[in-house]
């Protein structure tokens, strides 16, 4: 039995599968249509979502599965006390896989240890968010047809964005790679991530505060929102919220193919008068995040839907 903990939990080889799956798929969504007949998953959301709790529900009914589950902790027995452990050692009785995001990092990895079915983190506090790490390869992999020789632009909230961490841990593995790492000094990619993945890997990087120095340069610009609910000071939000706004006239600065991605939700990082432009592809991502999410179901139940 597999877990999905961290992307880093798949090979290369494995995260090529997965794509190639997921691919298949999209092409073909009758042949999978019953692939999960019978299979139950739950989904124990202790932090607020929409897109990634639904895009699960969405993935196992596409598969012909059924959910059940919470959408907050205080509609769940955590506000009684009861623990991570526990909960999970029930919820095995009831699913036949899980997804779970919670808002202290490593909780889903607790969650692995004590359970009978495979958990797959849907997000841990500001540590990692594998799934939505695997929609953004594969769509990343759409648009430039490889993932290898490119260089990517990562602009906002770097320092909590725990989107941010898995994709650069993810492609990392891939050649060619380059990182322009966009935010105030305030929000920078965490020392870890700098010295155990950039650095110890020799990944060429620079860092810088202007976005429009980077976007001459960039085959993919990945944006992301500043995180009230990371912050412990308002005043420090309030600050840092319009720090970075893409708009027309920035994205008049980038090349014909540099696609814009976003992991969403946006608040006002992303102007509404971009998404008219067609290397707008966030919400194309967002769709691609379905596929893949079936993709990862089917093969943590070890389902093998023939040709």
């Amino acid at each position: 039995m597999r877990h999905l903990m961290n992307p880093l939990d798949f090979s290369v080889g494995e995260l090529d599968d997965l794509m190639n799956l997921a691919s298949d798929i999209e092409q073909n969504p009758d042949k999978y249509a019953h692939a999960c007949d019978r299979k139950k998953l739950a989904t124990l959301f202790y932090e607020p979502s929409t897109r990634t709790r639904l895009s699960f529900e969405a993935a196992m009914l596409n598969l012909g599965g059924s959910v059940l589950g919470f959408s907050e902790a205080s509609s769940s027995s955590a506000s009684k006390g009861e623990s991570v452990s526990d909960t999970i050692r029930v919820i095995g009785c009831y699913a036949d896989i899980v997804a779970m995001r919670h808002p202290k990092e490593g909780a889903p990895l607790v969650a692995s240890i004590h359970s009978k079915v495979p958990v797959i983190n849907a997000g841990d506090g500001g540590h990692q968010h594998p799934t939505q790490t695997l929609a953004d390869l594969y769509t990343i992999r759409k648009l430039h047809g490889r993932l290898s020789n490119l260089t990517i632009g990562l602009c906002g909230d770097l320092k909590f964005g725990r989107t941010v961490h898995s994709l650069i841990e993810a492609l990392s593995r891939y050649e060619g790679i380059k990182f322009v790492l966009i935010s105030p000094k305030e929000l920078r990619v965490p020392e870890y991530i700098r010295e155990e993945v950039l650095e110890k890997k020799g990944i060429p990087y620079q860092e810088v505060e202007k976005m429009e120095d980077a976007m001459p340069n960039l085959d993919i610009l990945y944006m992301t929102r500043i995180q009230r609910e990371r912050f412990f000071n308002e005043d420090e939000y309030l600050r840092m919220k319009g720090f970075y706004i893409l708009d027309k006239e920035k994205m008049e600065l980038a090349k014909p193919d540099t696609y814009v991605l976003h992991p969403l939700p946006r608040v006002n990082e992303i102007s509404v008068d971009v998404d008219d432009d067609p290397r707008a592809r966030y919400f194309e991502q967002a769709q691609n995040a379905v596929y893949m999410r079936m993709a990862l179901i089917l093969t943590l139940l070890e389902i093998n839907v023939e040709a």
